[in-house]
């Protein structure tokens, strides 16, 4: 396996960054999860502003541009000799001394990462997912924007080792008042009377790229799509549910905390998006070359 990292392509075995860097003391980066598929990339360029968004937000210099981190991306996935997979994309602070102040991190690493991944079981696709709320409340804006895809990930893990503890496969995240933010690692839509539903991002959400096709795909549909604040007993009540993310992409959900939704199978609606985006990342993308 070949990594980048800053500017070199090398073997796995060398691609090692410093114990000072201050990704791995504080968490203090960006990062994008980007899928391939049969040689194209998928929605790179949204991949690719929403991390320059990101590094800015955090007042992070990324030290190349868009074009060339781009073109990083592509070579990396050419050097593993993969048409199919995901890439980890990540820009740290950099190396530099102990301490809080990024003043002592002159120059942010950046790493890329290209390699295969099975987020869920593919009988969850077929059966779909069982969620459980977890008591970890997601960050609020006021402590660091959801927009920002940092590499603090601490508060999302917590939630994920609930879920797992309960048994679920995913687990459900609140906000601070209690409004349906997202799951641990993706985004959270219901069905209901034929109309799609999401959080908004104000609720805090991340602003997720497949959330985004989803959104386009219903407009191609003809379907009503809304962002609203809902509460756990509008999944409780939902038509349907799924979720989305670039590496779990749209997977069905048939249960909440031991409830099922509606009679618990995946509804008609989530099977034709899942149809529907499966054939548009088979048929569009960025080519790997």
């Amino acid at each position: 396996m070949k990594i980048y990292l800053n500017g070199n392509l090398v073997p796995k075995e060398q691609a090692t960054v410093s114990v000072f860097d201050h990704g791995l003391l504080y968490g203090d980066g960006v990062f994008e999860g980007i899928r391939f598929y049969s040689g194209r990339v998928f929605r790179l360029d949204d991949h690719i502003d929403r991390l320059y968004r990101s590094a800015r937000a955090i007042a992070l210099s990324i030290p190349l541009d868009r074009d060339a981190m781009s073109q990083a991306v592509l070579d990396t996935i050419r050097a593993n000799g993969m048409s199919d997979g995901y890439v980890r994309l990540v820009v740290t602070r950099g190396e530099g001394s102990l301490g809080l102040s990024p003043k002592s991190c002159p120059t942010p690493t950046v790493f890329v990462i290209a390699a295969g991944i099975t987020l869920y079981p593919e009988e969850m696709y077929r059966n779909g997912l069982k969620l459980v709320t977890c008591s970890t409340r997601r960050i609020a804006h006021g402590a660091l924007s959801p927009m920002v895809k940092s590499l603090n990930y601490l508060n999302n893990i917590m939630a994920k080792i609930e879920a797992e503890q309960a048994g679920a496969g995913e687990g459900l995240m609140l906000n601070e008042q209690g409004y349906v933010a997202e799951c641990t690692g993706d985004n959270v839509f219901i069905v209901r009377d034929g109309r799609l539903v999401t959080p908004p991002i104000a609720a805090g959400a991340l602003a997720g790229v497949t959330r985004a096709v989803v959104f386009e795909l219903a407009r191609q549909l003809g379907i009503d799509i809304r962002e609203e604040d809902i509460t756990r007993y509008d999944i409780y009540t939902a038509d349907e549910c799924f979720l989305t993310g670039t590496a779990a992409e749209i997977i069905p959900v048939v249960e909440l905390d031991s409830r099922p939704i509606d009679d618990g199978k995946p509804g008609p609606l989530t099977l034709r998006l899942t149809e529907l985006f499966r054939e548009l990342t088979r048929t569009t993308g960025t080519p790997i070359g």
